[in-house]
């Protein structure tokens, strides 16, 4: 149980993350003509904030308040980017946060969530998968763009990404499976967890079947975000590091396989080894990043007085670049202190569920989606890593991508509050 010294700091911690963003969105006024509605999006943060953490103290009191601080304090940053990025996306964004906070509280503050994930497990991954399989016909691209990809189904204004909400179901899919078969606990006691094709057989279909349609898309990162989160939920349920090795050279092998049938993987390949050549060309976006990075030094240029708007699609895919040019090394840490205090309560949760391996694994492969997902776009813009096109978790534009993030935080919310 959480006592009141925990509950005490999630006040403070949201105080102070409300101060943060309404100086982020102060000097974004002073740098530029103010919008009329530009408050809003402080105003409905603030009302999101406390109104969780009350409901959250009220119906839920033994949940772990850092795993709601921190990601409203991400949201938070990342409408004070989109509102200095991209003004006219804001409030889009702003209905999203407010959306994905009341679906993270249903799920949080109702038990039959997870009772759902688990006995529902091949219903929700049909519907998940029949979705999905429905952007090949259907997909559109809210953009209008003819060459964008069209991951997104909806009309009008209203789009959402079947990939996002697949994220989830498929992590809950695969550790209830393989809670199931009851690998965590053969591995716990030394005996022989017998991984075969039998045992792993259908989850091995079901992954395949959403690697196709996801390939099919050309969404590869996320295609490539699955295959890492399915490897790690195997070791942790049969403790064999064979999977590991295995996995990182089918890895190596599909981007070889990948670079030689699609051309966007070429490309992002190319850019990624020398993107110098072709600076005003295919690797404009990469090289704008790199140089954001250098323009940031320790400090930062200052909210508004950065040029992170020379990089194409700024405020979704490259907004870490942008944070770093304005807020400097000491942002880029903040961030990734962040995500690393996420991920260590997460995978804290995970420990602390000995008695349940589902909710052991779910609460592993939910912190795991998160942090994976971070990392491999902070390295993209980095050049770390080729780009992969996903989003940064609570910061980068995309009501999807926003709603699911939430979704997976209320999961961890409520396991929090049965771990032991």
């Amino acid at each position: 149980m959480v006592g009141s010294r925990g509950q005490g700091n999630v006040w403070l911690l949201l105080l102070l993350a409300g101060a943060f963003i309404f100086a982020g969105m102060a000097l974004i006024a002073t740098a530029r003509s103010p919008r009329a509605d530009q408050w809003t999006s402080f105003a409905v943060w603030i009302l999101c904030a406390l109104g969780a953490a009350s409901v959250l103290r009220w119906r839920l009191p033994s949940h772990d308040p850092l795993l709601l601080a921190l990601p409203m304090f991400l949201s938070g940053w990342g409408l004070v980017a989109i509102e200095r990025l991209a003004p006219a996306f804001a409030d889009r964004q702003t209905l999203w946060l407010a959306i994905s906070v009341l679906a993270m509280l249903g799920v949080a503050v109702f038990p039959q969530v997870l009772r759902w994930l688990r006995g529902y497990r091949y219903s929700l991954l049909a519907a998940a998968l029949l979705l999905l399989g429905a952007t090949i016909v259907l997909g559109r691209n809210p953009s209008g763009l003819d060459f964008a990809p069209r991951l997104w189904l909806g009309a009008g204004a209203f789009y959402f990404q079947p990939s996002e909400i697949m994220k989830v179901i498929l992590v809950a899919f695969m550790a209830s499976y393989l809670a199931e078969q009851n690998l965590t606990r053969r591995a716990r006691n030394n005996e022989p967890t017998g991984l075969s094709l039998r045992l792993v057989g259908p989850i091995l279909l079901m992954w395949l079947l959403s690697m196709v349609i996801l390939v099919w898309q050309r969404d590869l990162g996320t295609a490539m975000l699955f295959f890492i989160v399915f490897l790690l939920l195997l070791y942790l349920s049969s403790g064999d590091p064979r999977l590991v090795l295995g996995g990182a050279l089918l890895v190596l092998v599909a981007g070889v396989v990948a670079y030689q049938l699609f051309d966007v993987v070429q490309l992002r390949v190319d850019i990624w080894l020398d993107p110098w050549p072709e600076a005003d060309g295919r690797a404009y976006q990469i090289v704008q990043s790199l140089m954001a990075f250098a323009a940031g030094g320790i400090a930062g240029t200052g909210v508004g007085m950065g040029s992170p708007g020379y990089i194409p699609v700024v405020h979704s895919d490259f907004v870490f670049a942008a944070i770093a040019e304005e807020w400097g090394l000491l942002g880029v840490i903040a961030i990734l202190s962040s995500f690393g205090v996420l991920a260590w309560r997460g995978l804290g949760i995970a420990l602390n569920h000995q008695g349940s391996a589902f909710h052991k694994l779910l609460a592993a492969g939910l912190t795991m989606t998160l942090l994976v997902q971070a990392l491999m776009i902070m390295a993209g813009v980095l050049k770390l890593l080729p780009l992969t096109g996903v989003t940064l978790p609570f910061i980068s534009y995309g009501g999807s991508s926003l709603f699911a993030c939430h979704i997976m935080l209320g999961l961890l919310l409520r396991l929090s509050a049965g771990a032991r």
